[in-house]
């Protein structure tokens, strides 16, 4: 028979000597109910067999309960279960405050979202804070957790942070780490992941590294990674936010290892002079040191000009030569100031020293409020460009001065014809030049592989010439141009098919076109040092001011770009979308010193999406109209099922200049089998050579609270081949963390 207890009001009814209106917490009722006996004497209440006691938004669970009406405590026994708002106790004995929910248990566990945590003894003075002794810490909601952290120390702060002491970190039953203090904020990452992994270049490996917080605003990763072909190696990461709001950020990447064999080469390339010390030393950061006024910086130092590409991939096919420089920049609404300083911290990569640089950015704005808007740039720097240590080509420097002034009057005529005309001036000042009456000009074309100058001009051969300097010059700059357009669309609300993704049909249809003009009246530039300068692409440069930044190569030019841009649009889920795009232009080369020809290639860049699981991407450039080299790249990507997601690539170049013929197949792939396991592939086949650069295969296996994946990968690097083979074990169960399923052994644990 259950027996309700009502204690605030029977009990203090017996206590009348005692009675009084209470407040806080103490105002709320206690209500006590059980199976077995309830008794009460000299002011403690005692109830047996299946106790449960509610209390304002505490339910208490246990074998046996005594409340102390003077003290306002519960002790509870046998089977304790306190559930307090989203937070769980279990344990065998515990005391409980009702007035401050202080516990007092022993042998106890709590679970509240994302962590649990268990100890000898829990005190907890309030409910702000926690203290445990002899405690385990995990996120994996299992009997026997894959993971855990065991502490001779915890305090735990609710939404807060958790503050661990004497920490060691298990993965099951086996000691992995130790820490003689963790500070884990529980709204920000802590990870742990080690990797197995086998590269030609590298032998046998064991890759490793703990992500964790040192304070609130900082981010560590220790890295311990060993290579039987190359040794250890040792890396610790830091990323600090910091300033006001946090809006500031640096980040700071460092990595040592003494190698054992730094001559190994995988690749086709011939390389030498690689030291056995080799590090690499990375500081960015971005500071907002008020609302309007920046500090940035980016500092790389490197010990050798292929340690990114031996250990660091990802991050060297982004960026095989990392730059070095700071800046500060002021903003307003209408201009930019930056002052810029860029110095050659690493002597084998060529680099354009900036000591320093200080540029005035004028945004378009109108003049005098009135319908012509003018822009402009002005700018001093002392340039240096420096050659890699070696190098056939001999150092230079020049002050510079340059300045850019821009007017432009975009008007709409007859409603629907959209034409902005543009009239400018630039005037450069230089300190030194190049002497052409002592210069040699051979005959050859121009090197493709280090052109100075543009390729209508011939170049001049360093091993002939040494560098003469011809002393200060003026350069004037003229450009004018006129860009028009207009758009014309119709709409089909008949078409309906769900077979190809539409609902109602609009084509917009808009041509256009930009002519550009440049005079070149006071200097030979072949005289002028290239520092800003032009660099071969298979892309159309820019033929507007100042979106055309290589101002040390500008010549005379006359340039007219025609083209017409084709969209269809449909509706799909209350949204207008773009079912197919085309981008159709070319060049008319009335005259162009970088292209002779009477006209460019013709491009095309195509985009199709019919249904929102497909889409088909071709970037075309095409010798329609004279002479020239041809480039296809075409996507497809499309996911067929939910568990399917297929890519097919090619790239196709022939005839170009500048780079070499290649037609490159691309194939890749993942199929997620269930919720545990999942396939992925990827091939690569150069068609020219007859070579499968690359072949990447993998498998993903779900483990609750951790992801293990086991790939491999050949390449192919122009008749060397390079294996490897990895084995990654991730943990996922920690609040917010983030996985990269990385396959290649040689771009795990980077930071790209």
């Amino acid at each position: 028979m259950r027996k309700p207890v009502f204690l605030l009001f029977f009990l203090l009814a017996a206590r009348l000597a005692f009675a009084q209106e209470l407040t806080g917490p103490g105002s709320l009722p206690v209500e006590i109910n059980s199976t077995g006996q309830t008794t009460y004497e000299n002011g403690l209440a005692t109830a047996r067999d299946n106790v449960a006691i509610h209390f304002g938004d505490t339910d208490l669970y246990s074998d046996f309960a005594q409340y102390d009406s003077a003290k306002r405590e519960l002790l509870l026994k046998g089977n304790v279960r306190i559930y307090r708002g989203i937070s769980l106790y279990l344990g065998e004995e515990a005391t409980y405050s009702l007035d401050t929910k202080a516990i007092q248990a022993h042998n106890m566990r709590s679970g509240t979202y994302p962590y649990l945590v268990s100890g000898r003894t829990i005190d907890s003075t309030s409910d702000a804070e926690y203290k445990i002794k002899n405690g385990t810490f995990t996120t994996d909601d299992r009997a026997h957790p894959d993971f855990q952290l065991k502490a001779t120390g915890v305090r735990i702060y609710p939404d807060d942070r958790v503050i661990l002491r004497n920490v060691t970190f298990y993965v099951g039953k086996v000691p992995i780490f130790w820490w003689p203090y963790v500070y884990q904020p529980l709204d920000q990452e802590f990870s742990y992941a080690i990797a197995p992994a086998y590269l030609s270049s590298w032998g046998p490996s064991l890759l490793g590294k703990i992500t964790f917080p040192i304070g609130e605003k900082i981010s560590t990763t220790f890295r311990l990674d060993y290579r039987t072909e190359r040794g250890a190696a040792i890396g610790l990461d830091s990323e600090i936010h910091y300033g006001k709001n946090d809006k500031s950020k640096a980040k700071i990447t460092t990595y040592y290892l003494q190698d054992q064999n730094p001559e190994l080469n995988r690749t086709s390339l011939p390389r030498g002079g690689i030291p056995a010390d080799r590090y690499r030393l990375s500081v960015q950061s971005r500071t907002k040191i008020t609302d309007n006024l920046e500090a940035t910086t980016d500092i790389n130092k490197l010990s050798d000009a292929v340690l990114l590409q031996d250990f660091f991939p990802s991050e060297f096919r982004i960026n095989p030569q990392p730059d070095n420089n700071v800046a500060l920049t002021l903003t307003g609404d209408n201009y930019a100031l930056t002052g810029y300083a860029r110095y050659q911290v690493n002597s084998f990569f060529e680099n354009t020293e900036r000591l320093p640089e200080i540029d005035l950015d004028l945004k378009r704005q109108p003049l005098f409020g009135g319908p012509i808007f003018y822009e402009g740039e002005t700018s001093a720097a002392e340039l240096n460009r420096n050659f890699p240590t070696g190098s056939i080509f001999e150092d230079y420097s020049v002050f510079r001065i340059d300045t850019f002034h821009q007017l432009t009057y975009p008007n709409t005529y007859f409603g629907w014809l959209a034409v902005v005309p543009r009239i400018g001036f630039r005037e450069t000042y230089y300190s030194q030049t190049r002497d052409l009456g002592k210069t040699i000009f051979p005959t050859t074309t121009p090197d493709p592989l280090a052109p100075e100058f543009p390729i209508a001009n011939p170049t001049i051969d360093p091993t002939l010439n040494p560098l003469f300097l011809g002393g200060e010059t003026f350069r004037t700059v003229f450009n004018a141009g006129l860009e028009a357009s207009f758009k014309v669309s119709r709409a089909w609300e008949q078409v309906q098919t769900q077979v190809l993704g539409l609902d109602g049909l609009r084509h917009i249809i808009q041509p256009y076109g930009n002519f550009s003009y440049v005079s070149n009246p006071t200097a030979d530039p072949l005289s002028i040092l290239q520092f800003d300068r032009f660099q071969p692409s298979t892309k159309l440069k820019p033929i507007d001011f100042p979106q055309y930044t290589s101002i040390d190569s500008l010549d005379n030019w006359t340039i007219a770009r025609v083209g017409v841009r084709n969209r269809l649009q449909t509706r799909r889920d209350d949204l207008t979308v773009s079912w197919l795009e085309l981008d159709t232009y070319f060049d008319v080369n009335i005259d162009n010193p970088f292209d002779r020809t009477q006209f460019s290639n013709v491009f095309n860049k195509l985009t199709f999406t019919p249904v929102p699981w497909a889409t088909l991407v071709i970037d075309s450039q095409l010798p329609l109209l004279d002479k020239g080299f041809t480039e296809v790249d075409t996507s497809i990507r499309f996911q067929p099922t939910a568990n399917t997601q297929l890519t097919v690539g090619h790239r196709y170049l022939n005839n170009n200049p500048f780079f070499l013929d290649s037609s490159l197949y691309t194939i890749g792939g993942y199929y997620r089998i269930n919720d545990n396991w999942g396939v992925g592939a990827l091939e690569q086949y150069e068609a020219t050579t007859k070579i499968l650069e690359q072949q990447r295969y993998e498998i993903y296996r779900d483990l609750t609270s951790w992801v293990a994946s086991v790939g491999g990968i050949i390449r192919d690097n122009g008749g060397v081949k390079e294996y490897g083979v990895l084995f990654t074990f991730t943990l996922k169960a920690f609040p917010k963390f983030s996985f990269d399923l990385n396959f290649d052994p040689a771009g795990t644990n980077q930071t790209q």
